[in-house]
Order: C-alpha cells, then structure tokens, then sequence
C-alpha cells in the first residue's frame, strides 16, 4: 500500500507544484514500477508454494531494481513535457517504457486474478460471506488503475489519478472486510498469520 500510495503521491505533487524531474523519476519508479507490484506479490505468497513464490519475488525485486537505476541515469526530453503531465515519453532511453508494461501485467494478473480466484473458491466451498465480498473488493480496486492507464493513452492522465484512488480505497475496504471475519481462511499462509501458535 505504500508504494502505490507513493506513487499518487508523486502524482499529486506534480498536479500542485508542476512537473519537475525528481518527481517525474520518482513517479516513474514508484508508480510505473511499483504501483501494485508488492500487493500481488503478497497474493503470490498466499497462493503458491513458498518456493516459487521467494523465486517470483528475487525476479521482480531484480528487475524493479535494475529498471530503478536506468530510470535515474536515463537522459530526459525535456521538449516532450507536456502541460506538467508526468509521461515516461520523456526518457530518452526507450527501451526502458517496455518494462513496466510486463511488471504491471504480472501485478495485475496476481492481484485481480487472486481476488477473483480466492471470491470463487468461498463461493463454492460456500464460506464466508465476508471474504467474498472483500476479496471482490480487492479485484474491483486492481482492475480501477487499469481502466485509467487506458485513459492515459488519449491524453485524459487525471482519470488515471482518480481511478487510483479509488482502487486504494476499495482494496484497503476488501482487506477491512477480510481482516474483521472470524472464520478461518482457506489460504494456509494466511491461516498461520491469522492464528498464530
């Protein structure tokens, strides 16, 4: 939660302040990068095998990592700054723009999908009502960003903030809703979190 809430941050302060590049790389890291990275890879421990999972992790954290530093060395375009919108079109280093479009489908696929997965198995298994609710919660707040980097690409980048938000919003309420439920998980992982021996 808190990297995808540096992200906004740092897209709030170019909304106010203006676009500057300090910001504009430490929204490029924390947002392109990072915005739902670490939540997923939460999903992924929850829902793989320990070791896949510390595996799936060294690679993101090694690719966020590398990606980080060419982000921090890569010359700007200043001529393509555009109405104080933050865009990665500014990185002269081109290459770099293909790299969070892969960590935010692999964030994407885990959070969503590991939502919705984990909603279908308590609907069948036919648990906790809360749960379900909360994991939809959680797959509605992954899917928002999504829709408004959509929004981006028709020059529309405010929607993309708000849809933000918004996802924040409702994937801290799917983990409220999940977190206030007494009945055991059905996830192992979380099982030992939540009753500890």
């Amino acid at each position: 939660m808190i990297t995808y809430g540096a992200g906004t941050l740092t897209e709030s302060i170019n909304t106010l302040l203006g676009w500057n590049e300090f910001t504009f790389r430490y929204w490029y890291v924390f947002g392109a990068l990072l915005g739902g990275a670490p939540l997923a890879q939460g999903t992924v421990y929850l829902l793989l095998s320990k070791r896949i999972a510390d595996r799936l992790a060294f690679f993101l954290i090694t690719t966020v990592v590398i990606a980080s530093i060419f982000v921090f060395l890569s010359p700007l375009d200043q001529s393509l700054v555009k109405n104080n919108r933050l865009s990665g079109a500014v990185l002269e280093w081109k290459w770099i723009r293909y790299i969070p479009p892969f960590i935010n489908s692999y964030a994407f696929i885990f959070l969503f999908g590991g939502a919705i997965y984990s909603a279908w198995k308590y609907y069948v298994l036919k648990r906790s009502n809360k749960r379900i609710l909360g994991n939809i919660y959680i797959a509605i707040g992954a899917l928002l960003p999504g829709i408004g980097g959509m929004f981006t690409r028709y020059g529309k980048v405010e929607v993309l903030y708000v849809t933000e938000l918004f996802g924040l919003m409702f994937i801290y309420l799917g983990y409220l809703h999940i977190r206030s439920d007494k009945t055991e998980s059905i996830h192992k992982p979380q099982q030992v979190i939540e009753n500890p021996s």
